[in-house]
């Protein structure tokens, strides 16, 4: 899948608006910033457009403010941050349409940088409105989607707007596709996908999609559980899909029929709560308690994934092993990531929390490439289109 870039396109002393996903975490107390890593995924872009004597005008949505004004999700510790980072001047306007909008961006000369309001303040952005997207079109000449993390929306400043500009993919969105659709169309093999977090239902899509690609599906955290009852293994007081039985049945018995191996913990690490204060306990999964809720990988579990993703030559990977947020829950979380980065293969992290939890181990640099879209990205290795890609043109 190629589209269109900023690459391929006479941008010189054009008004370029690009819509980047700066919804970033603020403090609520000292209201900084404490993960500006989707701030620099979008700066080879800004840069790039600036470089070459674009105005740039920037737009985010931030936090969910449900089409009103919040001020505690008001972009301007965004502006502030930016600047600093770029060491430039970054103009902050309060409105993301209107009058003061208008007049900011005529105001603009080749280089400068403006950043609009809380797209998310207008009811119209989440309904994709065709007059929100016509204003916020008006003040400029070419539109950008740099925003991968909200693509998989069809909003007004990701979709309608590329119907009243000539609109073209961010560089960052470009790695995105390349990186993703990379070890969907070409992975070099053995290939393994690692899947975790609490439900089997999020990823259905991907295993379904990728079950002809891989050679290991590796299955831990909470969606475990719906696999091994599925199995007709008593899985104690954890959260169990009863709608899902059926559809792990079958995903394990497509994987068979595939030879696919599609791996589940021999054993886990089994509390009676999740809590700072739980006593956690490893079993096998043959002897799980009633009493019992399953808070991570054990052990054993542990070394036999790694044992494959050693093996391996491409992994992506989506879900942490456990409950990561405490830690006597979080060793088989820690265990893959430190496995991966470690490991000579293409190593792909499909964002949202998995994202977060590399950012926090000091382990992005080590990874081939992580993914700033959570959601997006299950959806994109799901198979589903992105109307926000989708809306873009291709290069033919």
């Amino acid at each position: 899948m190629k589209k269109l870039t900023v690459k391929d396109i006479e941008i010189a002393d054009r008004r370029v608006l690009v819509r980047v996903d700066f919804n970033v975490p603020i403090d609520e107390r000292s209201g900084e910033i404490t993960d500006e890593s989707r701030i620099r995924a979008s700066l080879p872009t800004i840069k790039y457009l600036t470089d070459r004597g674009a105005r740039v005008i920037l737009c985010s949505h931030l936090g969910r403010p449900g089409g009103r004004v919040v001020e505690d999700l008001r972009m301007a510790p965004v502006a502030r941050r930016l600047e600093e980072i770029l060491g430039r001047k970054v103009k902050y306007c309060r409105d993301t349409i209107g009058k003061d909008v208008t007049e900011a961006a005529s105001g603009m000369k080749a280089g400068d940088i403006l950043l609009l309001e809380n797209i998310r303040f207008l009811e119209g952005e989440k309904k994709n409105d065709e007059d929100l997207a016509r204003e916020l079109a008006s003040v400029a000449d070419v539109y950008v989607n740099d925003a991968f993390g909200t693509s998989h929306r069809a909003h007004a400043s990701i979709e309608a707007i590329t119907r009243y500009l000539p609109s073209v993919a961010g560089l960052l969105l470009e790695k995105e596709i390349e990186a993703l659709g990379g070890i969907i169309e070409s992975p070099e093999h053995p290939f393994a996908t690692l899947l975790g977090g609490a439900k089997v239902s999020d990823k259905v899509g991907i295993i379904d999609n990728i079950m002809d690609k891989v050679d290991y599906i590796l299955i831990g955290g909470g969606m475990a559980a719906t696999f091994l009852e599925a199995k007709s293994l008593n899985v104690g007081q954890s959260v169990v899909e009863k709608d899902k039985l059926d559809v792990a049945r079958r995903l394990a018995e497509k994987a068979e029929n595939s030879n696919v191996r599609l791996m589940l913990p021999v054993d886990v690490v089994v509390a009676g709560e999740i809590s700072h204060e739980a006593k956690a306990e490893i079993v096998q999964v043959e002897n799980i308690g009633d009493e019992w809720e399953i808070v991570d990988i054990g052990p054993r579990t542990i070394r036999a994934f790694q044992d494959k993703l050693h093996k391996c030559r491409t992994v992506f990977w989506n879900g942490p092993m456990g409950v990561y947020e405490i830690p006597q829950f979080s060793s088989g979380t820690r265990a893959m990531a430190n496995t991966l980065a470690e490991i000579d293969a293409t190593t792909v992290i499909g964002g949202g929390s998995t994202a977060d939890i590399v950012a926090e181990m000091g382990l992005e640099g080590k990874m081939s490439f992580v993914s700033t879209g959570g959601g997006a990205s299950l959806e994109f290795i799901s198979g589903e289109r992105l109307p926000g890609i989708e809306a873009l043109p291709d290069r033919e």
